[in-house]
């Protein structure tokens, strides 16, 4: 029932932030004194609707989105009456006209900065000491798994943890092994990686003091740190799990009001390296998509669609993991705002560069006493956007059936 109920609130959420998007280009168009015919939530059949003014305001049937109707968004639309003419968006200058294409993704920015200035009063934000090295600190294992699996519990025949023969206890430090320095958690796995199977010195700190235990490192397959996708190979294991923060350091931190807009700010710029590299990756993950939907194991980090968002929200609210929820929201926020602004009709973004395209050549066309070209044909690049649609829809498809035969799970079942 709980994870019903969490499907329920993401799937509402999301509608309520596209429905947002559309409504930023409309009361934008508004403002400017264009034209604008409807405002709808939803698509196919009308359940319900009325008019005020010159705007028709409803509901649709498909729950999947939303839109606005301006009138005269490019020179070739020919729902323009002869009245209106001069309301035509494509006659307004290009910063109007850039404002309100860019209204749906401030819109998804606005929504996701202030979900996040919230959460960091709330419900708190990752520790910024997250992303620095931390010192080795562990928790020590009951066994080591010797194949190559995903992490699990230990099962009969599973071997002793070489780190809890030896006599390490959880919190401790590890400072060296072999007589060599460990600085860091990832410094750590690298030094037990490198040793073979067998007797190794281990040197920690305990409550202040230093200490150092014999462990006869365990013979595990792994694939390498530096390339998941290669083969498994013999390396060594101790047994131990790394800390991400030394004891008693809170992974997540919250806020007062004031302090919670640098947070905010300081969070906002990860999210925003976070997004632009995993977009940087799609093209890369489209055969680990196809793996998974094909029968193969599903990689946590390929792309989900809608649906994979809105099922990971009802494991959210299933495991009362509601700052999952919170932050898959302002992760679906920011990467539709992001991606609606790619410089590809007939996303905004094409709108926006076409018009300053227009703008730019206009400009040198007259330092070049030249005359004037004109608009752009938008007839012209239907060939390209057709493309584009195309291309995306096959990745919706993929990403939505990927999502329903083969999800991305966070939580064990």
């Amino acid at each position: 029932m709980a994870y019903l109920l969490g499907v329920v609130l993401f799937a509402l959420a999301i509608l309520i932030s596209v429905s947002l998007h559309e409504a930023g280009h409309m009361l934008t168009a508004k403002a400017f004194g264009m034209k604008v015919t409807r405002y709808f939530v939803g698509f196919g059949p009308t359940l319900w609707s009325f008019k005020r003014g010159e705007t028709e305001y409803g509901v649709k049937g498909i729950p999947l989105g939303g839109f606005c109707k301006i009138v005269g968004m490019t020179p070739q639309d020919d729902d323009v009456e002869p009245g209106d003419e001069p309301r035509a968006m494509w006659r307004y200058p290009v910063w109007k006209r850039t404002i309100v294409m860019s209204a749906g993704s401030i819109t998804h920015f606005a929504l996701a900065l202030i979900a996040i200035w919230f959460a960091a009063i709330f419900m708190g934000l990752p520790n910024k000491a997250l992303a620095e090295p931390q010192p080795a600190y562990v928790k020590v294992t009951n066994c080591v798994v010797t194949a190559n699996e995903p992490p699990r519990d230990c099962q009969a025949g599973d071997p002793a943890s070489p780190a809890k023969l030896a006599g390490l206890q959880n919190d401790d430090k590890i400072v060296a092994i072999n007589g060599t320095a460990v600085a860091t958690n990832a410094d750590l796995i690298k030094q037990i990686r490198a040793l073979p199977p067998g007797e190794a010195n281990i040197r920690y700190e305990r409550d202040g003091a230093t200490g150092e235990v014999k462990a006869n490192l365990a013979a595990v397959q792994r694939t390498p740190l530096d390339d998941p996708k290669a083969a498994p190979k013999t390396v060594s294991a101790l047994g131990v799990e790394v800390m991400q923060l030394p004891p008693g350091v809170p992974t997540m931190v919250k806020y007062g009001p004031v302090d919670a807009f640098g947070a905010t700010a300081h969070y906002t710029g990860n999210l925003a390296v976070g997004t632009f590299e995993s977009m940087k990756r799609i093209p890369q993950k489209v055969p680990a998509l196809w793996t998974a939907v094909t029968g193969g194991e599903r990689e946590i980090d390929t792309p989900i669609s809608v649906v994979g968002a809105t099922r990971l929200g009802g494991e959210a609210v299933q495991h009362d993991a509601w700052e999952l929820f919170v932050s898959l929201f302002i992760g679906l926020n920011f990467f539709i705002g992001v991606f609606n602004l790619l410089p590809l009709l007939p996303l905004d973004g094409g709108h926006i560069i076409i018009a300053w395209f227009e703008r730019v050549r206009s400009w040198l066309y007259a330092r070049l006493r030249r005359p004037d070209p004109g608009r752009v044909d938008y007839l012209k690049l239907m060939p390209i956007t057709y493309v584009v649609i195309l291309i995306g829809g096959v990745f919706t498809l993929l990403t939505v059936t990927a999502d329903v035969v083969n999800p991305i799970t966070l939580f064990s079942r």
